[in-house]
């Protein structure tokens, strides 16, 4: 049995920088709970996505998917803007 290769991580999140050519860094917040506490915690990553035609501007809300590597820290990239 073969596996899915079209199946890939989708996220959505917001665009910190649009300053690179070619690259925008995306913010992508989630929530979790604290073990101890069972506060909630608001958790945050930044990825380097590759956005082919500079079209991401700061502030915007993105839907980026993983795909193979374009550069050292490159991995993601844009599918949409939706907002």
């Amino acid at each position: 049995m073969k596996a899915n290769r079209k199946h890939r991580k989708t996220m959505v999140g917001f665009v910190l920088s649009d300053k690179m050519d070619k690259t925008i860094v995306v913010r992508l917040e989630r929530l979790s709970i604290h073990k101890q506490y069972k506060r909630i915690i608001k958790k945050a990553s930044k990825f380097k996505v590759h956005d082919e035609n500079n079209q991401a501007k700061v502030g915007d809300k993105v839907k980026i998917t993983q795909t193979r590597p374009f550069s050292k820290e490159k991995k993601w990239r844009l599918v949409e803007i939706i907002k």
